[in-house]
């Protein structure tokens, strides 16, 4: 067994992926303030078919002993997403939007490993963690930009239901570092997570095609 916290090996083991998941040409444009309202949706649209398949995946696990613990009612965004797709196309949102390629790829990844805990959890700390940390800037920097208020816009990231957002990734880490399961499933949940860091990675790397319409028009 490692002598490090499992918290702490996951994180060390997928920095490498996690840095590269920050060095995107559609972000980049994004808090650079080049991108229309429109294509600022076109990123909520595809956080909001990953969310509804990871809320619907945390629903399913539940009464599982080893998910349960990263089972967050208080973190599910579905709704959040609609507020914010609703400000940004108005009522006919759903009409406007669809998964990019990346986008299903990504979903049907949560939707098979739904049912395997540590696949969860690995898609589920890709996600949150990044969204309860650097995605906290990217909701300041929206706001300046955009003038979103919390109601719509940016709601995404907003957590207010958490509180204290270090003391929640204390716990959530604790929690990593508590999981009932030994090394060579702790093994696989690294790889799965490093799997979801490259989905989620490619999702980001096709939203490009937004970037290049904009500054093309």
């Amino acid at each position: 067994m490692s002598e490090s916290p499992f918290s702490e090996v996951l994180r060390n083991a997928t920095w490498g992926d996690h840095e590269s998941a920050e060095d995107d040409s559609y972000l980049k444009a994004l808090m650079a303030g080049q991108l229309s309202r429109e294509a600022y949706g076109e990123l909520i649209a595809q956080h909001y078919f990953a969310y509804v398949a990871l809320d619907e995946a945390s629903r399913s696990l539940a009464a599982d002993p080893v998910a349960a613990p990263f089972v967050f009612p208080e973190l599910y965004r579905e709704e959040a997403l609609i507020r914010d797709l609703e400000t940004v196309y108005g009522a006919g949102w759903k009409s406007r939007i669809e998964p990019s390629k990346p986008t299903r790829t990504l979903v049907a990844r949560i939707n098979q490993v739904a049912t395997w805990p540590g696949g969860y959890i690995a898609h589920h700390y890709t996600r949150y963690m990044g969204d309860l940390s650097g995605g906290q800037f990217i909701r300041m920097e929206l706001q300046k930009i955009y003038g979103y208020q919390p109601g719509g816009g940016v709601d995404f990231y907003l957590f207010d239901e958490v509180g204290s957002l270090p003391r929640f990734k204390n716990e959530y880490r604790a929690r990593l570092d508590a999981l009932p399961v030994d090394e060579a499933e702790k093994q696989r949940i690294i790889r799965e997570t490093k799997l979801a860091y490259l989905l989620n990675t490619e999702v980001l790397g096709e939203l490009g095609r937004v970037v290049r319409a904009e500054l093309a028009a």
